[in-house]
């Protein structure tokens, strides 16, 4: 027997679910209730923007910390701008990383501000040619849909 609220399973003695604490109903069905559309997807797409932000630490890393060995080899005129360049670039890509971790860690643990950042940064990816393009298309594909708000807080009172 499952609970027809969440889909948690349930003995026949229990009065109440065990995860949500809806109380069982007289007719409860065989299987568990089908998942919504969004369910299937929320894993993955936390697993990749998980992955996609390693590989932005990557760049990060170098930029702020190997930069300053190889300015050496730039010419000393322009030195001071391409310092302040790499020095930038680091910095971007490094918090594109983190707040790619915050994401990808939200969605997994379902947390209410999840969905926002993360289509805030998937709009941001696009522009990051070929793979950010893909994760950010993939992103606005399940995170943007009317009725996906409705889900993510449906999965939010289950989690």
């Amino acid at each position: 027997m499952y609970c027809d609220a969440c889909g948690a399973p349930m003995s026949a003695e229990q009065q109440y679910c065990s995860k949500c604490g809806k109380q069982a109903g007289t007719a409860a069905p065989l299987m568990p209730p089908a998942r919504n559309r969004l369910a299937g997807h929320l894993r993955l797409l936390g697993i990749l923007w998980l992955a996609l932000s390693a590989f932005r630490l990557l760049p990060g890393i170098v930029f702020l910390f190997a930069g300053p060995f190889w300015i050496c080899f730039v010419p000393p005129e322009v030195r001071h701008m391409v310092f302040g360049f790499v020095g930038l670039f680091g910095t971007l890509f490094m918090i594109l990383a983190l707040l790619g971790f915050a994401a990808g860690w939200g969605l997994l643990e379902r947390k209410p501000w999840a969905r926002t950042l993360t289509i805030v940064l998937g709009v941001l990816s696009l522009f990051d040619v070929p793979f950010g393009t893909a994760l950010g298309i993939y992103t606005l594909w399940v995170l943007l849909p009317a009725r996906t708000e409705e889900e993510f807080r449906q999965l939010q009172r289950v989690a």
